[in-house]
């Protein structure tokens, strides 16, 4: 199987390229810049084909896809700057990227006849209630141009396929590129304490775990819209484990203590509302959490939970010298 990815410069991208070759697929990577710029880690990204591309130009995306000619498109790339979306300045420019980029792609899936994923996010609903959302619901209501414009992409896939994966995630974080986890852990070197927002509620996506998730689905036809975060801790009656982790869904606040007590530090977090925090220019959801029961439904391994996630990431990071 051949597998054309978009993205490959950021952290799923990267992620995807690599669960490809273990399983012996052919990927050819692509992304905007001339040439690949990810972490040095001699993994199979590095090596593998690659196509410096800018999905907004049409032409360029039909020349590059159709060259090619892959079984499946893995659409990873995107604008994701989601404060940085709302500046007038830039909101052509995230639509042009995350709406009309992915019309570009699906158009030519279409036209040569192959399946596509396209990953999105919980941002296409209004964020509010305690309900997880269905990854079938749709009452959209994007709350911020981010939104609007992974929502815009979703419709360019849906309304332009027949065979498409629409995967929402949240919180994520890997090894090529900035994240939260790495945020906190450098934040916490330096300061004795942190106020980290405990009024959003979700799970954190570790794209190592996602990775293996997406080349799962591209292995069957089983399309459709499914939702794929890290699994929470079954739910106990104080809301904590033994580890005094947090059970079932968890607000930023709980990732960080999490993150602080498998990292060894000793930190203080306090938790503080999105309102007393205040920083955000892009209006955030207070409900991140998405209802992954599909998966099993539908036969595909979920992810692991997130405090094993965790524990995966820093070992990782730790070999990859982050904490030299």
């Amino acid at each position: 199987m051949k597998v054309f990815v978009t993205g490959v410069n950021g952290q799923l991208g990267h992620d995807v390229m690599n669960e490809l070759a273990k399983r012996g697929y052919e990927g050819v990577g692509s992304d905007l810049a001339p040439e690949y710029s990810g972490i040095a880690d001699g993994s199979a990204v590095t090596t593998a084909p690659y196509v410096s591309l800018d999905i907004t130009n049409a032409e360029g995306v039909k020349q590059a896809i159709t060259e090619v000619n892959p079984d499946v498109i893995v659409h990873c790339a995107a604008w994701t700057a989601v404060d940085l979306a709302e500046d007038d300045d830039k909101v052509a420019a995230v639509r042009k990227v995350n709406t009309d980029g992915t019309q570009n792609i699906a158009n030519v899936a279409k036209e040569l006849d192959v399946p596509m994923v396209y990953i999105s996010t919980d941002y296409v609903f209004d964020g509010q209630g305690t309900t997880p959302w269905d990854p079938d619901f749709k009452g959209y209501k994007p709350m911020n141009v981010y939104g609007e414009t992974k929502l815009g992409g979703e419709l360019a896939v849906s309304e332009t396929l027949d065979k498409y994966f629409i995967v929402r995630i949240a919180w994520v974080f890997g090894l090529n590129g900035k994240n939260f986890i790495k945020t906190m852990l450098n934040v916490g070197k330096t300061h004795d304490e942190v106020k980290v927002v405990s009024d959003q509620i979700g799970t954190p996506t570790y794209t190592l775990d996602l990775a293996r998730l997406l080349v799962d689905m591209i292995e069957t036809d089983k399309y459709g819209y499914y939702h794929a975060t890290n699994a929470e801790l079954p739910e106990t009656a104080s809301g904590y484990d033994e580890n005094g982790t947090k059970t079932g869904y968890i607000s930023w606040y709980d990732f960080t203590k999490e993150i602080y007590r498998q990292a060894g530090y000793k930190t203080k977090v306090t938790p503080v509302t999105t309102e007393e925090y205040g920083l955000s220019k892009a209006v955030r959801p207070f409900n991140s959490r998405l209802d992954k029961s599909k998966l099993e439904k539908n036969g595909f391994k979920p992810l692991p939970t997130w405090p094993d996630a965790v524990h995966r990431y820093l070992e990782a990071l730790k070999a990859d010298g982050f904490f030299d």
